[in-house]
């Protein structure tokens, strides 16, 4: 396994479509101990959501909400699609997309591949892509996570995103999505 500190891997547009290709052969599940468990009350006329972290009897390994298919036609539509390399190999990516209408970009993924986590390289890949975002104009940048991925949701926070919404049945895989902004002004 290639040990990767920050200062030994490079960010930068995905070339060809080899490189879309490798990025597919990436783990993308992950291991959780904790999800956000939300809460829904209806009292008196008041809607009242809360979410909050409870931790689970054990560890679990939670499948990624977008097969390959549903990932290359999301790659289609992207408007800044980087991957992070070292000697070659791709580490990690994320893709971008603008919506019509919107002063902000969305960030549809970001995966780094399991041997790699928790070397910053996902800090780098988002630091890119809210560069990216700045350069073109735009003032805010949005995240979707699942309420099972515990590890993006940290990810989010110590990046300096702020949660601001979810919604019911969000991801292909019917998960409800929490959602993380981060203001570029």
């Amino acid at each position: 396994m290639m040990n990767t500190p920050r200062n030994q891997f490079i960010v930068r547009g995905v070339r060809s479509a080899s490189e879309l290709t490798e990025c597919l052969t990436l783990e993308r599940s992950y291991l959780t101990d904790h999800v956000w468990q939300m809460d829904v009350r209806d009292e008196h006329g008041e809607v009242s959501v809360r979410f909050r972290s409870a931790r689970l009897p054990r560890l679990v390994e939670v499948e990624y909400p977008r097969d390959a298919v549903a990932l290359m036609h999301l790659w289609r539509k992207c408007d800044c699609f980087l991957v992070a390399l070292a000697e070659e190999l791709i580490l990690g990516y994320v893709n971008v997309r603008i919506r019509p209408g919107e002063q902000g970009a969305w960030v549809e993924d970001l995966v780094v591949n399991t041997p790699f986590r928790r070397h910053k390289i996902g800090s780098a890949l988002l630091e890119q892509a809210s560069e990216w975002v700045q350069k073109n104009g735009l003032r805010h940048m949005m995240l979707a996570v699942p309420t099972k991925n515990h590890p993006a949701i940290s990810f989010a926070q110590a990046n300096g995103l702020v949660f601001c919404g979810y919604n019911d049945h969000y991801f292909p895989n019917q998960d409800i999505a929490v959602f993380f902004a981060k203001d570029l002004r």
